[in-house]
């Protein structure tokens, strides 16, 4: 869902290919700024912009079903509300597809913002190949989904996102690459996200250890990986779940630095 204005400038007025259509999905009541954001915008872009509102919030991944729904081309560009798309992304996007014809889904890597200074925290670089995209989806999900290109009927043929707490789209990454869709990554920059130690604090706690194991059993289920394999994967994923929020910042933190050198 887009609503922020300079979410909505870095796809509009700052972007080299304009896009022709950009779908809002409106999940449950918004507040009065964003609705005013969304009037604004409506009124200047008439005939590219389509709102669909939801009377309640339904949560991401039907959110997303309903939004593709109301996309009419086959290629779907995604992006969160408060992320800012860099100038080419689209046409960076527009130019791989171009010269690309088997591949189905693919992103590109995203500079993590500071959410309150604004200052560079990480960049997370996703594997190019697909082979490697592949062997890196048993451990951690392949595509950033704010930066991912997809085709809309590679996405309806698996049934869509499904819900699964924090964790839709590498649930649908996972189903798309088990039933044989070429994919691939840009090594390119192509979105900047806002995070914060906050966010990191927040992602712990029985609730996401559930969401792991209900991704342990769609490897199962669909034979993705050894299952002695998927379940050390499991582990090794929920043990940092369990630790207090600022020893997981703190880790978090020491891996941004390791990968940064």
């Amino acid at each position: 869902m887009l609503t922020n204005t300079e979410a909505l400038s870095s796809i509009w007025d700052n972007q080299i290919s304009k896009p022709n259509e950009i779908i809002i999905v409106e999940d449950g009541e918004l507040t009065e700024e964003l609705y005013k954001i969304l009037d604004l915008w409506s009124s200047k872009l008439p005939l590219l912009i389509k709102r669909v509102p939801l009377e309640e919030n339904l949560g991401l991944g039907k959110a997303l079903n309903i939004g593709l729904e109301y996309c009419t081309n086959e290629w779907v560009f995604r992006m969160d509300s408060d992320d800012i798309c860099l100038p080419d992304r689209f046409s960076k996007q527009i130019e791989f597809i171009t010269k690309n014809p088997d591949i189905d889904i693919f992103s590109g890597s995203i500079q993590e913002i500071d959410i309150t200074t604004n200052n560079p925290i990480a960049t997370r670089i996703v594997p190019e190949s697909f082979q490697d995209i592949l062997k890196y989806s048993y451990y951690r999900s392949p595509f950033n989904h704010v930066a991912v290109a997809y085709k809309k009927s590679v996405v309806q043929s698996v049934g869509g996102y499904q819900h699964h707490m924090y964790m839709e789209d590498y649930n649908l990454w996972i189903r798309i690459l088990a039933a044989g869709y070429k994919a691939a990554n840009l090594q390119d920059i192509l979105v900047v996200v806002r995070a914060g130690d906050d966010m990191i604090g927040r992602r712990r706690g029985r609730i996401y250890i559930e969401s792991e194991w209900q991704l342990f059993k769609l490897k199962r289920s669909l034979n993705y990986q050894p299952v002695p394999h998927a379940l050390l994967v499991y582990f090794a994923r929920s043990i940092p779940r369990l630790l207090p929020s600022n020893l997981l910042v703190v880790i978090y933190s020491k891996l941004r630095d390791m990968k940064s050198h």
